[in-house]
């Protein structure tokens, strides 16, 4: 029989969530490191030469990314928690006194 501080608290992970996560996050980093892609003047926005307004847009889009990842991560951990819970409900105590 397992202690409480042995059981676990996860049940098994899916790789693709996190899979989707780290692509997510590496277009975020990477994105911005990629200036000459985004070092020029035209088109304007306004006046607003090319090269700022895109820093501008890129923090919003970044913004929603990293939300992205935090609703991915955090749906999963919780798939997984709620995994063991039903592992570890009244059913499951039920099925160890059937058995024993």
């Amino acid at each position: 029989m397992m202690s409480t501080s042995d059981a676990p608290t996860r049940g098994p992970a899916r790789p693709l969530p996190y899979v989707v996560a780290g692509i997510l996050l590496a277009v975020a980093i990477v994105a911005p490191l990629l200036v000459p892609l985004y070092a020029r003047t035209d088109p304007r926005l306004y006046g607003m030469p090319f090269f700022y307004w895109y820093q501008i847009l890129s923090v919003f889009i970044e913004a929603l990314i990293l939300w992205a990842v935090y609703l991915i991560v955090t749906r999963e951990d919780n798939r997984r928690r709620a995994a063991v819970r039903d592992l570890s409900g009244p059913a499951a105590d039920d099925a160890a006194e059937v058995i024993s």
